[in-house]
């Protein structure tokens, strides 16, 4: 069974970084795009930056000029750079492929921002 593993969560201090690091299997890998979501406890998950193959990038507002996407063809790996983490950053990172249906969702991984 195809499995998205996501890994590079912890706790930080406000204004610290991190790195999440999605493991994706090439058939999802393969996708027009592939993105990062988050949830918060009792929210719905949300579209937070995604990339293209091309390597073209899009954030949402709340994270602009402080994440940074990024792919790795080579190693079917995506990454996002988190830098000037804020407690609203507080959530279960996942990713995902995008612009077609989602696969079945990994295990995610918790991003804890104190302030």
């Amino acid at each position: 069974q195809v499995q998205l593993v996501e890994s590079g969560g912890g706790l930080v201090q406000s204004g610290g970084s991190l790195r999440l690091s999605c493991a994706a299997p090439a058939s999802i890998f393969s996708s027009p795009a592939m993105a990062w979501f988050r949830q918060s406890t009792g929210k719905q998950r949300t579209l937070v930056a995604f990339i293209s193959r091309e390597g073209v990038m899009y954030y949402v507002d709340s994270v602009k000029g402080r994440f940074t996407i990024s792919r790795d063809n080579s190693k079917n790996t995506m990454y996002l750079q988190m830098n000037s983490l804020k407690p609203e950053d507080t959530a279960v990172y996942y990713c995902n492929s995008y612009g077609r249906p989602p696969s079945l969702w990994g295990q995610g991984t918790q991003v804890t921002v104190s302030s």
